[in-house]
């Protein structure tokens, strides 16, 4: 059997190619960042986005509603598709006027939720004296309140 060579005579073993191999690391970790930086600056400059615009775009959209004739419109034709769903179901159709005065329907406010709504500001003025901050006009808040019911 013959012996296993471990060194080869022709490898320098003074660790030189090891150390310029070291001396260039540091140079390619810089001129990658600084070439990193200088990508991220140009895609900022090209996008002209700013971070309130991020998100806007995709699934609401921020700008006005238009009009409340196209909201109506709208709403009329999502109830017709919908009626058009329920007919290839076999399923009875909807009577699309009664339906359309049902969601647009001004919420009808009882005493009773009026009073829940009242205890639910005294609550937050409670919590807002805690926090040092100036309490809220009850009745404001409530017809506040009474009106977000109706854009729900």
């Amino acid at each position: 059997m013959g012996a296993i060579a471990t060194t080869s005579s022709n490898t320098p073993h003074d660790g030189g190619h090891l150390t310029a191999m070291q001396g260039a690391f540091g140079t390619v970790v810089w001129v990658v960042a600084g070439v990193g930086i200088a990508g991220a600056l140009v895609a900022l400059l090209i996008s002209r986005r700013t971070w309130d615009g991020y998100g806007k775009d995709l699934l609401v959209h921020d700008s006005d509603a238009g009009s409340p004739a196209e909201r109506d419109q709208e709403i009329r034709e999502l109830l017709e598709a919908r009626n058009a769903r329920r007919r290839r179901r076999g399923e009875p159709e909807l009577n699309v006027e009664a339906e359309y005065e049902r969601l647009t329907a001004v919420p009808q406010i009882d005493d009773e939720l009026r009073d829940e709504i009242r205890q639910l500001v005294i609550a937050r003025n409670h919590r807002r004296a805690r926090q040092g901050k100036p309490p809220l006009d009850v009745e404001a808040e409530i017809s506040r309140e009474i009106a977000s019911l109706g854009k729900l």
